[in-house]
């Protein structure tokens, strides 16, 4: 009786044994299964609030969901902070960032810089101050000297070319703390670079800033007049806008990313950023940024 009641037991516990070898070979699968069904997300910060920005986004998927054999999926959101908290929030797995926005998410959630474009071959572009070609003012200095009686205007406020890198550079010149205290009759923020250009070419601010590499872009394509606008100051050469993957993200997805990016040669995905290709980009490439975005306590909130 004890041999039988022994023998039952040891079947009993084989019979579950390889149940639970079953069910747990079979949740492997379906988990396997269900990360090759997600998509890869990706979010955009709103460079411009016009252009061929949809149609380029679309190739743009195509092209990575080929390359990477999954499905891709791009999102473009209605401002810069909105994609930070995206990928704070694992929200998205990789994301177009303006550098200030870059540096700001590799704070907060890890985000790593892969890639960036290149504008000319090269992986640098500059903020500008233009005006209105009509004003009598050629340099910021000209500009400055009855600042009272002149308008301002920044882009996003969370922009790189647009707000962090020219308000650094009017506060060295004792004009500019923020928006309330300030030396101009006015100060305003359109939230777009394109928007930042159309105001000063209509005349309804004085003098704004802007990413220059946008500014060609807006000239070559007619959207702006370059008759009627002029470059009153060039910051110093500022490394472009990542493509940072969230922390998480293996570094095989990371090689086929790059790969994929640097592969790319359609023109209407390039246009849309005014570049001229695509070259791999790390998180020390950022340094200067970092330490601008530092000097004006953005990484302490």
């Amino acid at each position: 009786m004890k041999k039988f009641m022994m023998f039952t037991l040891v079947l009993m516990l084989g019979i579950l044994a390889a149940c639970s070898s079953n069910n747990s070979e079979n949740a492997s699968e379906e988990k396997n299964s269900e990360s090759e069904d997600k998509a890869f997300t990706i979010g955009v910060i709103p460079v411009q609030t016009e252009g061929e920005i949809e149609e380029a986004m679309t190739k743009l998927q195509g092209e990575l969901s080929e390359k990477l054999d999954q499905e891709v999926e791009i999102t473009t959101f209605p401002d810069y902070n909105g994609v930070v908290e995206a990928m704070n929030y694992d929200q998205i797995d990789m994301a177009y960032f303006g550098p200030l926005t870059y540096v700001i998410a590799h704070e907060k959630s890890g985000a790593k810089a892969i890639v960036t474009q290149l504008i000319d071959g090269e992986p640098f572009y500059h903020s500008y101050i233009i005006t209105n070609a009509e004003n009598e003012w050629d340099t910021l200095e000209d500009y400055l000297e009855d600042s009272e009686a002149r308008s301002f205007a920044f882009g996003d406020p969370n922009s790189t070319s647009g707000s962090l890198i020219p308000s650094i550079e009017l506060q060295d010149r004792g004009v500019f703390e923020d928006q309330d205290k300030n030396d101009f009759a006015s100060v305003a923020y359109t939230g777009s670079h394109d928007a930042t250009a159309l105001s000063v070419q209509n005349k309804q601010v004085d003098a704004g800033a802007i990413d220059s590499a946008i500014y060609n872009q807006l000239l070559e394509s007619g959207k702006i007049d370059g008759d009627q606008l002029k470059v009153i100051w060039e910051s110093e050469k500022l490394f472009q806008y990542p493509w940072a993957v969230s922390k998480a993200t293996d570094d095989e997805t990371i090689d086929k990313l790059q790969n994929a990016f640097l592969s790319i040669e359609d023109e209407t995905i390039l246009n849309a950023f005014g570049a001229s290709g695509f070259t791999k980009a790390s998180n020390d490439d950022y340094e200067s940024i970092r330490s601008a975005a530092d000097k004006q306590g953005l990484l302490d909130e």
